[in-house]
């Protein structure tokens, strides 16, 4: 009974997914940060500093669904608002993404730093780093706006928390476990260009479809 119920909210929970996991998996303070735990500590350890990027963003879900879902079903007129400007936010962060698609990422091994934390210290790092990053608070608030519909009941929010969660904590520790080795991470590098501005257009084509569908309540 519940799934059927869900069925209706199975395609905006993905569609916000999607949009998501295009700027999630962009290279920013996070990406780097979980990559130098990797490389400078342990495989371990970059697990752990992914973990607490998985709830840094679940906090960060959480708030931006409850504050919104109140003010979109007060304000409609805001809902179409948002869209537009959320949109108009992804293209603004795909044209960012694709311009330093050629530069070098700058990952500091921090030996010194970073191999004196403990894996309970490099969760801790992860959570900050998230918790700080204005661009999450900023993607995530933006996004949810965009695309959450006016009427969202508690079980796909729930869904879309959980969703959150996997998605972030799985990149990271994804990250985490590739450039903890060196073929991986030599590959990657090489590969940046492409792999940034494939999560660009992406973006920008999410960004597109949000200002063409923005009178759609």
């Amino acid at each position: 009974m519940m799934t059927q119920s869900l069925l209706p909210y199975l395609g905006p929970v993905g569609l916000i997914l999607l949009a998501l996991l295009a700027g999630v998996v962009s290279p920013g303070p996070s990406f780097v940060q979980v990559a130098r735990i990797a490389v400078a500590r342990s495989r371990a350890d970059g697990l752990a500093a992914a973990v607490g990027m998985g709830l840094g963003a679940l906090v960060f879900a959480t708030l931006a669904l409850a504050g919104l879902h109140a003010v979109l079903t007060a304000v409609p007129a805001l809902y179409v608002a948002l869209k537009l400007l959320g949109g108009l936010y992804l293209m603004w962060m795909a044209l960012n993404i694709w311009r330093d698609a050629s530069q070098p990422l700058a990952i500091s091994a921090a030996h010194d730093s970073v191999a004196r934390h403990t894996v309970g210290q490099s969760f801790r790092l992860g959570l900050l780093t998230q918790l700080s990053n204005p661009k999450c608070a900023v993607v995530y608030g933006s996004v949810f706006a965009a695309l959450l519909p006016a009427q969202f009941p508690l079980a796909a929010g729930l869904l879309l928390l959980a969703g959150v969660l996997l998605m972030e904590t799985a990149w990271y520790a994804v990250v985490a476990v590739l450039l903890s080795a060196a073929a991986p991470r030599a590959l990657y590098l090489r590969s940046k260009t492409l792999v940034d501005r494939t999560a660009a257009g992406v973006m920008a084509l999410l960004g597109l479809r949000l200002v063409a569908t923005a009178n759609a309540v």
